[in-house]
């Protein structure tokens, strides 16, 4: 068992009270009726290779203090990296300067929902700090996990990466909340090529690991077989290469989480942002078709379906202890039984909809940044009852089995949508009969949900996501898990992506 962790004595060193007993008394002497402050430190790495050798390697770090403000129900806001007093207090008087000019377009009073006070600590659950590992033996790591695929027969190029971010985050308010915080994720990935001499067509396959809320032990620790995945890939894209073309038409679908992620990320995790269901957020990847109006009416998807939301989870890359506005972290539904139940909302939004609470979806990518409504971990829950992954094929007469992502399309109003995948299979009378090319699969939301017919049980379940989703203008990237099982989906279209594009 781990040792539990604290954030950074050299990130505690820094002199957080001070900058924030400096802004809050100046926002509160200017006549804000709140005031908050953020002083950040987010450190990356990124390791690439190509063929097993190092091609790059790169550090950042982004250090900086922002001030927010609501003035007669206005927000102000400004940033900086000058960390003393003097700039603090600058920063909340500019702060206050921003909000009296954005009064006069301002057309929807400012009302923050109401959060108990806190005054604490919290570290996500990593076990090794990837930043305190040497590169040269980060390197070594990487560099032989690539060699072994590599080697693989067949395998003519493997490009590989890892990237590691460690965040740290100081929170105060004038309602006396202070909070101190760091998170640690991690994305290691690996990715085969294959060439056809003769035609000079080619085929790639890469891991189905995803990025997740741990340290260096992710590829070290047994989380994740790292090497059995590596010694499969070879034969598997090889198979991949020979498969048959895909017959457009209705299949009945058996969907991996390693896939399934993604379709929840986009067709739910999107839709159920308030600010995008009320209109705010519109130029950025559009807005949603589960407006407020449906609140509580529309039929999402079957009476199996049950999505939750959750800033809680263990190694969830939206997991924290608190939001951004000084929120706790929690877990509540969005949509149960098939109905659409909830959404996720920020302080601001909370009180616009007459909710006692925010559910503690801000958050901000940077102290440059102003922070927005972010994605919690979205997750369709495994029915306690459900099969397994190959009892849940065993049912299927005449289908398709799909693992590991890749490209998607998706409209403005998270309607209608389109997904390949990294492999996909026959599957015939109960049983996989082989890969299949050019694969993917096309629905609305509320059809493809509404076809769920078996969802997996929790020996299935996974945590999917990704590093950088992206919203807001300036943008902004975040990091969201997706948890999941398995599921079947009835009678889902299955394009020939070969035959839609003209190949």
């Amino acid at each position: 068992m781990a040792e539990p962790r604290s954030v950074d004595e050299s990130f505690l060193a820094l002199p957080l009270s001070a900058l924030a007993d400096a802004a809050l008394t100046r926002a509160v002497d200017l006549g804000c009726e709140h005031a908050d402050l953020r002083v950040e430190r987010i450190r990356t790495q990124s390791l690439r290779l190509r063929d097993a050798r190092l091609e790059s390697l790169s550090d950042g770090e982004d250090l900086g203090l922002a001030v927010r403000v609501v003035l007669e129900g206005t927000w102000g806001f400004a940033a900086g990296v000058v960390l003393t007093a003097a700039e603090a207090v600058r920063l909340a008087e500019q702060a206050v300067a921003v909000a009296q000019v954005s009064a006069a377009i301002n057309t929807d009073r400012v009302e923050l929902a109401p959060e108990p006070s806190y005054d604490g600590e919290w570290v996500s659950a990593y076990e090794v700090d990837p930043f305190a590992v040497p590169d040269a033996e980060k390197t070594a790591l990487m560099t032989e996990l690539s060699e072994r695929l590599l080697a693989g027969d067949g395998v003519e190029h493997v490009q590989s990466s890892v990237v590691q971010v460690k965040e740290q985050k100081f929170y105060a308010d004038t309602a006396g909340t202070r909070t101190r915080q760091q998170r640690v994720r991690i994305e290691p990935e690996f990715t085969a090529l294959t060439v056809d001499r003769a035609t000079g067509a080619f085929e790639s396959m890469r891991t189905l690991a995803p990025p997740v809320g741990r340290g260096w032990e992710y590829l070290t620790g047994g989380h994740w077989d790292w090497r059995g995945e590596l010694a499969e890939i070879p034969e598997l894209l090889r198979e991949k290469t020979k498969a048959p073309s895909v017959q457009a038409g209705r299949y009945d679908l058996v969907v991996d989480p390693t896939n399934l992620w993604l379709t929840i990320h986009e067709s739910i995790g999107h839709a159920t942002e308030l600010d995008r269901a009320l209109g705010y957020e519109a130029a950025y990847a559009g807005t949603s078709f589960a407006t407020v109006d449906k609140l509580g009416s529309l039929q999402y998807g079957s009476p199996l379906m049950h999505v939750t939301g959750d800033r809680t989870v263990e190694h969830g890359l939206s997991t924290v202890g608190w939001d951004d506005e000084g929120v706790a972290g929690q877990q509540w539904d969005l949509v149960r039984d098939g109905v659409l139940v909830g959404y996720q909302v920020d302080r601001n939004m909370a009180r616009l909809r007459g909710m006692d609470r925010s559910n503690g979806c801000a958050y901000a990518d940077s102290a440059a940044h102003v922070p927005v409504q972010r994605m919690a971990n979205v997750s369709l829950q495994p029915d306690p009852a459900g099969p397994s992954t190959e009892e849940l094929i065993g049912g299927v007469e005449r289908g398709i089995y799909v693992l590991g992502d890749k490209s998607w399309s998706i409209d403005m109003q998270r309607y209608n949508f389109q997904f390949t995948g990294q492999r996909f299979y026959a599957i015939e009378n109960g049983r996989l009969a082989g890969q299949l090319r050019d694969v993917a699969y096309q629905a609305t939301t509320t059809d493809f949900w509404g076809s769920m017919s078996v969802v997996g049980g929790p020996q299935t379940y996974q945590l999917g996501g990704a590093l950088n989703c992206g919203k807001a203008q300036p943008g902004q990237v975040a990091a969201v898990s997706h948890g999941c099982p398995v599921a079947l989906f009835e009678n889902t279209t299955i394009l020939n992506t070969a035959q839609e594009s003209g190949r």
